[in-house]
């Protein structure tokens, strides 16, 4: 049997009927093959137990992982506060499912105990790929990260990304099985006997010179280069910001920063020349520092990216895909059983009304493959010998081979 991914997405008013209705969509295309895994994200408008619950009992208590969003969205379309289903179904695959709690106060603990409840190899499927999904307001993304990369050891892939709540930032929740908890972690382990794929990229550009994190605390940033932060950033920006009509010593609200944020971000520099993990400073505090939605190191060396090029962000959905895409062709895989989006809810924001059009870019390198999709508040992309792989304002792409039979070259 090849690997099968079908897709379904509901709305309404009756939470369970929403998410029984897209298990059946899904079901439809699955036709008579059974379900391995189910992979359900939910708007914050639902009850979220009753939406598993109906999924476990419409796919007979397959395992299940899953997440509440700011967004969801299939191969059919984008639809707003819907349930969105994917349905696995695969011979190449085996799927085991951990949940823990607790991880905002202690991450480590949290991936220990998960990873304690995982095999550390299955005979006969050689490669391992995580999907971890964790509480999108822990603040903890980028230590979740890189503790996943350290605990999991060597050889693994990890994607994935952080609840979110239709930016309510209220409580985000993390689905395994039965289970929805928040402040926790949830990982299905995908053993397969042919390697997946991953794929990342953002739509920014770096507009500042080379700038260093001077200090820091968590996820707030105190002063960059020695000065306040925000006086910094202001500094660094105000030339980019004046082409486009913006005068940053106006910005006096809040809610004026936080719009001007939005295409203003972080580019913390990696390993390789010329790329960069996106950050995003969430607000202002009185003392000129700024609140990012993850942990900045003091010492991080950064530029200031711009992001306002909705063109750019546009087609970061289609460099996703391409790099897994590419990457897989690189290996002999030619056919695809789906595609698997982490997709920052920010980017949804930034290009409002445009944003089907970045979904349909990933239709386009890759036409009739299934496609399940969320919004977070955070994405994950990890490939085995990264150190980190925290990404905000990003895509990032699973991509799922039809079967373990690659064309050799």
């Amino acid at each position: 049997m090849v690997t099968t991914l079908a897709t379904g997405l509901c709305g309404g008013e009756n939470d369970a009927l929403a998410a029984t209705d897209a298990v059946l969509q899904a079901k439809e295309e699955l036709g008579s093959a059974r379900v391995d895994l189910s992979i359900v994200y939910s708007t914050s408008g639902y009850d979220y137990q009753e939406v598993v619950d109906a999924v476990r009992e419409a796919t007979g208590n397959a395992p299940l992982i899953g997440a509440s969003t700011a967004g969801e969205f299939t191969e059919d379309g984008v639809n707003e506060k819907n349930v969105a289903v994917g349905l696995l179904s695969s011979d190449d695959i085996k799927v085991f499912t951990a949940i823990s709690e607790g991880v905002k106060e202690d991450p480590e603990a949290a991936i220990k105990e998960v990873v304690a409840k995982l095999p550390g190899k299955v005979k006969g499927y050689p490669y391992l790929t995580a999907i971890l999904i964790a509480d999108g307001l822990s603040g903890v993304g980028e230590r979740v990260a890189l503790l996943a990369s350290y605990l999991f050891g060597k050889g693994l892939r990890i994607v994935g990304g952080m609840a979110g709540d239709d930016f309510k930032m209220e409580k985000t929740c993390v689905f395994c099985d039965s289970s929805v908890r928040t402040d926790a972690i949830g990982v299905c382990l995908l053993a397969s006997k042919m390697p997946l794929f991953t794929g990342v990229k953002h739509g920014h550009t770096p507009v500042s010179r080379e700038l260093k994190a001077t200090r820091t605390e968590g996820n707030v940033l105190y002063e960059i280069n020695n000065m306040p932060a925000w006086a910094a950033w202001k500094e660094e920006t105000a030339e980019t910001a004046r082409k486009a009509g913006i005068d940053v010593n106006q910005l006096k609200t809040p809610a004026e920063i936080a719009q001007f944020c939005a295409n203003s971000q972080l580019g913390l520099a990696t390993e390789r020349e010329g790329e960069y993990k996106i950050r995003w400073p969430a607000s202002a505090n009185e003392d000129g520092s700024l609140n990012f939605a993850c942990d900045i190191a003091e010492g991080a060396i950064f530029r200031i990216m711009d992001g306002s090029n909705l063109e750019n962000q546009i087609d970061a959905a289609e460099g996703a895909i391409m790099m897994a895409k590419r990457s897989a062709e690189d290996a002999g895989y030619s056919e695809f059983a789906g595609i698997l989006v982490f997709d920052c809810a920010h980017r949804q924001l930034m290009l409002g009304d445009r944003f089907s059009e970045s979904v349909d870019r990933f239709k386009k390198v890759l036409p009739g493959v299934p496609l399940l999709g969320w919004e977070t508040y955070g994405e994950i992309r990890l490939e085995p010998g990264q150190f980190s792989g925290f990404h905000n304002t990003t895509a990032v792409v699973l991509l799922l081979p039809k079967n373990s039979n690659a064309e050799r070259r």
